[in-house]
């Protein structure tokens, strides 16, 4: 089941590290927002392969507002 990440709080998205197809590891930053002149890296809570990014650089975004769709790696 892919894994939908949701934004926390709200800010503005600074930076998007990845791009659809690019494979990510658990715990590796997908974008990082910027609140109240802090950077907040939003990371991937699984490893795959990134299948959606719903953001773009200069968005901001609320709480709960989806920011990334990564796809579970197939079985091995």
């Amino acid at each position: 089941m892919a894994e939908e990440v949701r934004a926390e709080m709200v800010a503005n998205v600074w930076k998007v590290v990845v791009g659809v197809g690019d494979p990510v590891s658990a715990g590796d930053a997908l974008v990082i927002l910027d609140s109240m002149k802090m950077e907040i890296p939003v990371i991937s809570e699984d490893g795959g392969t990134v299948a959606r990014i719903a953001v773009q650089e200069g968005d901001v975004v609320q709480d709960g507002d989806l920011i990334a769709v990564v796809e579970p790696l197939p079985a091995a």
